[in-house]
């Protein structure tokens, strides 16, 4: 495909944006995605593309997380164990599927969790659902279940991650961030790893726009991490009203 100078204009700033939202509370796919359909990449060259330009700027804020200590690395660890082979099973899923049939998917499963979460005033609140003699098995499972959405679909991944580990695990806000982070890391690698095999990444732009996203996800990850839980949940609300629209 050809690229022109608005090709990179439209792109680049919307990845900046997306790595600033995803790196606080993950959802940056609704904003990336979209921009590279805009300039009329076809889905798969578009998903691989986006996992390129995803990853880089995920590892900056996983950096950030675990620099500052805010990575719960027990919780986190099963949890990328689970999604690593099965966004990997995703992506290759992807590459075999009718676009039209994941978008319907998309349609149908994204207004139920933003429903979910807007009607449950607790759904933002630390609550552990599954006890610590579960927790691994817990994380493990909810690794494998958003890491095949993450291969398979991506846009709202690490907001899933988020919600989960803060109302199914108990995780706070902060803690929550930095587990669905390093998750969503390990997910967009074993993603990009297949696209990248198959000769689906476009790198000529996907290059460029891992650098935007790293900046993009500096700031975000280094604002979460100085503003605290406040500043997670009111873009965490941003998101879910987002993927609900």
């Amino acid at each position: 495909m050809e690229l022109t100078l608005s090709s990179y204009l439209i792109v680049l700033p919307l990845v900046f944006l997306a790595g600033f939202i995803d790196s606080i509370a993950g959802g940056g796919g609704l904003i990336s995605l979209p921009a590279y359909y805009l300039i009329g990449l076809p889905p798969d060259l578009a998903a691989g593309t986006n996992k390129m330009s995803a990853f880089f700027g995920t590892s900056v804020a996983t950096g950030r997380y675990a620099q500052s200590r805010n990575i719960p690395w027990r919780e986190g660890l099963w949890a990328l164990l689970g999604s690593m082979p099965a966004s990997y099973l995703g992506a290759e899923l992807l590459k075999r599927l009718d676009g039209r049939i994941v978008k319907i998917g998309v349609l149908a499963a994204l207004p139920v969790v933003a429903a979910f979460v807007l009607l449950n005033k607790d759904a933002l609140k630390p609550r552990d659902l599954v006890g610590e003699r579960h927790r691994p098995l817990a994380c493990f499972a909810i690794g494998a279940l958003i890491g095949l959405y993450d291969g398979l679909v991506g846009p709202g991944t690490g907001t899933f991650l988020q919600l989960l580990f803060v109302s199914a695990i108990g995780l706070e806000a902060l803690k929550g961030s930095g587990a669905a982070r390093l998750v969503n890391l390990g997910s967009n690698v074993a993603a990009l790893l297949s696209m990248a095999l198959s000769g689906r990444v476009l790198y000529a732009l996907a290059l460029p726009a891992a650098a935007f996203g790293m900046a993009g996800n500096y700031l975000g990850s280094s604002l979460a991490i100085s503003r605290g839980s406040r500043v997670i949940r009111g873009i965490l609300l941003l998101d879910v009203l987002g993927i609900g629209l």
